[in-house]
């Protein structure tokens, strides 16, 4: 139809869908949008991505959530609710199923940890809330720490003002406590490096009638973390909820005593005038991690475990049959605990160093993220890869290193 026709049609259309009833002006159907195709941002910003044989750090974006989450998040966006309101129900079924007194979402770990610090210093004193960091005038402001256990992520407990005693041994640890002493706190991957275990340190504080926080962040699996150390006795933990449980990399969870949990509350969002107002968590990623946790609960981890397990196979199958290369699969004791591969190789009969391996899979196609420890040694972490990338990495580590053998 040519366009005067077009016109000429639509000067009578009305009569003849008066008659007709059911048809539709020509110009109104081709007035409907034709559906647009979804925005690639990240091909449009030119970002690079790449397989994640790193695993779950936060310079490399953590883990992708599921379908799960991503509907609890994208539904959740539609809708107002109010945000304590929120926080109530969703920490009542955390609680719940790590069987802690309470629980709230949180801004990652991080928040975790300063909000809980917050709640064992301030209590329900409004006052204090306002005064923090300034703890100059609080009766208990300072917390207990392992020598071993510092240098990773103890500075967080300072952003409250708190002050860190030092100590190694379970006699310095007696010694350290005093009427300032109001909190000690337990980094678990740390755990092996020190001298005083989890039931000794916790013992130790309970016999003194003081609150013990421990920092599981990257500590699930095994998914029995969640509630073994509420099951133990501690009053506070905290865990990251970008990682293993796979939810929004920017949320966290902390749990423990009921109390503990409602004066963090204090300090957090959407109240202002404390220290935690930009520790924002919104609505949808507080109800994505509700998500992620449930799920992540209620996987089949057996099922998991056996699916890492067959990609590292896969992965040191292909490297021992370079000469000169030796891939083993190792479990970490503690943090990330999945199976991970140590690769080595003979650098007389192999010209690359580590470094070399690492940037070489880097500026390759696909690019492949894995991370560098020790001369001549990789470890390449299988957990974050999709279906099928553990023979693209297991193709490109063969490659470089046959390229590189003499």
């Amino acid at each position: 139809m040519k366009r005067r026709d077009v016109v000429k049609y639509l000067s009578i259309a009305p009569v003849a869908g008066a008659v007709a009833g059911s048809a539709a002006p020509l110009e109104a159907v081709a007035a409907i949008p034709a559906a647009t195709a979804k925005r690639d941002l990240i091909k449009e910003l030119g970002l690079r991505t790449f397989i994640n044989a790193y695993g779950v750090y936060t310079t490399h974006t953590a883990s992708l959530m599921s379908d799960e989450v991503l509907d609890a998040i994208n539904g959740s966006s539609k809708k107002f609710v109010l945000y304590n309101d929120l926080q109530d129900k969703v920490g009542e079924k955390i609680a719940a199923m790590c069987h802690a007194e309470a629980a709230m979402v949180t801004s990652g770990c991080w928040s975790a940890i300063v909000l809980g610090t917050a709640g064992v210093l301030t209590g329900m004193d409004r006052k204090k809330v306002a005064l923090l960091p300034d703890v100059s005038s609080f009766e208990k402001n300072e917390v207990i720490v392992q020598r071993s256990h510092m240098g990773s992520y103890d500075h967080t407990l300072t952003n409250t003002g708190i002050k860190r005693v030092v100590v190694e041994t379970a006699d310095e640890l007696e010694k350290a406590i005093s009427p300032k002493t109001a909190m000690t706190w337990f980094y678990n991957e740390a755990a092996p490096w020190g001298k005083i275990g989890h039931e000794e340190w916790l013992a130790i504080a309970k016999k003194h009638n003081i609150p013990t926080m421990v920092d599981i962040a990257a500590d699930v699996p095994p998914v029995e973390n969640l509630w073994k150390f509420n099951d133990m006795g501690y009053d506070l933990v905290c865990v990251s909820g970008g990682k293993a449980i796979r939810g929004p990399q920017s949320a966290g969870i902390l749990m423990g005593r009921k109390h503990l949990i409602a004066a963090a509350r204090l300090s957090a969002p959407p109240g202002g005038n404390n220290i935690g107002r930009g520790m924002k968590v919104n609505k949808e990623e507080i109800l994505g991690m509700y998500a992620a946790l449930e799920r992540f609960i209620n996987l089949d981890h057996g099922k998991e475990w056996k699916m890492w397990e067959d990609r590292a196979a896969i992965i040191a199958n292909a490297v021992n049959k370079v000469r000169g290369a030796k891939a083993e699969i190792f479990v970490p004791p503690h943090a990330n605990v999945t199976p991970t591969l140590r690769i080595n190789w003979d650098q007389s009969l192999i010209k690359l160093t580590s470094r070399d391996m690492t940037a070489n899979l880097r500026d390759g196609e696909p690019s492949i993220e894995a991370p560098k420890y020790v001369e001549n040694a990789l470890i390449i972490s299988v957990w974050m890869m999709q279906p099928g990338e553990e023979k693209i990495v297991a193709r490109r580590l063969t490659e470089e290193l046959n390229k590189a053998s003499v």
